[in-house]
């Protein structure tokens, strides 16, 4: 049966991080490398437990196969595995203060999803910026842009990276930022365009923290503060295999590479939260599970008692398989197909993939069948899924159905506090996290 507490676990944390993840010639498969099912992400959590403690150390070298990371970032990403699980693994595995660096990891995408939550117009103006870009740029910027992304840029290093990512959807935390500075400030590129051929490829592409993270690369974030690749960083951070080869590294030379003029734009003020319940309603009104990919564990936590009658999830979604990477697509589709068996069987209910091309009709089309009165869905946050709710309340008002959307008490309690930079608000969780504060573990 569903369950209201956090799941149980087998020692389960994680490192995740702003633009977490992995490098190298020998990168094992997509498929292989990062779980898919809720199953194999605990086994994963459970091999990083003992060396967590390590990890704060470690984390920056880019190193063939990655030890010190946990690649549970497309876990994390679409809660497979919640955050309050990986941060209450690492407290009973470890005492805090030596996994505190581990433990601020978990919560930097929090972070950038409350931040965005409180500006959702960011999202919104860089959604225009891209189409805007693919209307106007020259032919040969366009081209430049193509040739990049693709591995061909003449800079060994970058183009090693460029084709990691469209092999495996993953790179090194490390290897996206310096890829991010080379793409902007070097190739002299339009930053959304990069973000958005991350998001297109990352297994892991939250909204939030991809698009977010370019700002901040591009010194659009945090207004003069921009990051910037340099040989030298490369040289510290770098396993000497992924060096080998130093065709283009001069266009990295410390004294060459410079920032990139922007316009300097203060973000949005962060505006209130939207209120929504913490809890499913309770009454016996016909209710379905809307499952989405940002929350793929409604079977912990405030949905538990909901007793739906029918669960769908969509293949129509607001990123279309036709704008992403074939790795991206299959794992997308592993997530769906895992939550939606788990779903199935947690609720004791049928489950469903709807594979129509259209979300709205496919969503009405649920709504009729199963003689719906209600739809239930955990809230998702500002990104893809968020752009599908203008077309699911009308829908769902066409038929006169409520479309309730509940949000976890993690978003909840600390969504509200990313209204400045990071470490202010760590500084606000780091103590709750460290008493493991009870209502953040709900």
């Amino acid at each position: 049966m569903p369950s209201g507490t956090l799941p149980p676990r087998r020692s389960v944390p994680l490192a995740c991080r702003r633009l977490h993840c992995s490098h190298g010639a020998r990168v094992p498969s997509s498929a292989a490398a990062f779980p898919a099912t809720r199953a194999a992400a605990l086994a994963r959590l459970a091999a990083f437990v003992p060396s967590a403690p390590g990890y704060g150390e470690a984390r920056n070298r880019v190193a063939l196969g990655h030890p010190a990371v946990s690649r549970l970032s497309p876990a994390i990403r679409h809660r497979l595995i919640l955050e309050a699980e990986a941060a209450a693994s690492l407290l009973e595995a470890h005492a805090f203060p030596a996994v505190e660096k581990c433990a601020q990891e978990i919560v930097w995408r929090t972070y950038w999803k409350g931040w965005l939550e409180l500006r959702p117009q960011v999202w919104t103006d860089f959604k225009t910026a891209v189409a805007g870009l693919h209307a106007s740029l020259p032919k040969a910027t366009m081209q430049r842009a193509a040739d990049v992304a693709a591995g061909r840029s003449g800079v060994a290093l970058m183009d090693a990276f460029a084709r990691e990512l469209a092999a495996t959807g993953y790179l090194h935390n490390h290897a996206r930022m310096w890829w991010a500075s080379f793409w902007i400030h070097v190739e002299r590129l339009p930053w959304e365009l990069g973000a958005d051929h991350f998001r297109r490829h990352l297994l892991d592409a939250d909204p939030a923290a991809n698009t977010l993270s370019w700002r901040w690369v591009a010194g659009l974030q945090t207004p003069g503060k921009t990051y910037l690749v340099r040989r030298s960083n490369l040289a510290a951070w770098c396993d000497p295999a992924l060096l080998a080869d130093p065709a283009g590294l001069d266009r990295l030379d410390d004294a060459v590479v410079s920032a990139v003029p922007l316009p300097a734009v203060r973000p949005p003020a962060p505006a209130p939260l939207a209120e929504l319940p913490a809890a499913a309603p309770a009454d016996s009104a016909r209710s379905g599970l809307w499952l989405h990919e940002d929350d793929t564990l409604p079977e912990f936590g405030p949905l538990a008692g909901l007793r739906p009658a029918s669960i769908a999830a969509f293949a129509a979604t607001g990123e279309p398989d036709a704008e992403l990477s074939l790795p991206r697509r299959a794992h997308r589709a592993a997530v769906r197909a895992d939550a939606c068996a788990r779903a199935a069987a947690a609720f004791d209910c049928p489950a469903a993939i709807d594979p129509a091309v259209s979300f709205a009709e496919g969503f009405g089309a649920w709504i009729d069948s199963a003689g719906l009165r209600r739809v239930v869905a955990l809230a998702p946050a500002v990104g893809p899924v968020a752009d599908l709710l203008p077309a699911a309340r009308a829908v769902a008002a066409d038929r006169g159905v409520e479309l309730v959307l509940v949000r976890r008490a993690w978003d909840r309690l600390l969504f509200p506090l990313a209204r400045a930079g990071f470490f202010p608000f760590w500084e606000n969780v780091r103590p709750r996290l460290a008493a493991r504060e009870a209502a953040l573990f709900s």
